[in-house]
């Protein structure tokens, strides 16, 4: 069921040095490929990249928070062309979403990288950075980066009573659940 999924799924920073099958890394771009998107407008595109140079140049994106992709042995850049769709934004998160969920389904571990709005270190925003080392056409941007891979430590998903239940409103905000 996908409640057990969602319970199961974690954030992995430290991946084993084990590179992913072909058939596995076909099965995660077929998920990306079959996310939603407004209008069936389809903004999305995205790089696949297992070569450990690039994967160490992405690592080096912004200042903080990218640095563990350099051992990934796989990431998954999510680029968008805003000119086709206003909503660009939430259609490449529903994608990255959808890939994380068939990772952890598939026995692997992921995290994002947040690339969009994020500054490099050079007075370059993240985004061109990123474009710049894919060669990414003019006018395509980078939401972020998913790293994937075989988790190196067992992660116990996040025990139920941590979950913000606090920030749930019935029917109107600020309204709690009547007892």
């Amino acid at each position: 069921m996908l409640i057990d999924l969602l319970r199961r799924r974690r954030s992995v920073r430290r991946f084993e040095e084990r590179p992913l099958e072909e058939d596995t890394i076909d099965l995660l771009i077929e998920s990306v490929l079959r996310s939603p998107s407004s209008r069936s407008l389809n903004p999305w595109e995205f790089v696949v990249v297992r070569d450990r140079e690039m994967l160490t140049r992405l690592s080096r994106a912004k200042p903080h928070g990218a640095a563990f992709l350099k051992d990934a042995p796989l990431a998954f850049v999510v680029c968008a062309d805003p000119a086709r769709c206003d909503v660009w934004v939430e259609d490449c998160s529903i994608a990255a979403l959808l890939l994380h969920l068939a990772a952890t389904d598939l026995g692997l571990g992921s995290c994002w990288v947040q690339i969009r709005l994020r500054e490099h270190g050079d007075g370059r925003m993240a985004q061109e950075y990123v474009a710049e080392l894919l060669g990414l056409p003019q006018g395509r941007t980078v939401e972020a980066i998913i790293a994937i891979g075989y988790p190196a430590d067992e992660l116990p998903g996040h025990p139920r009573a941590s979950l913000l239940d606090e920030r749930v409103s019935f029917e109107r905000y600020g309204k709690k659940r009547e007892a």
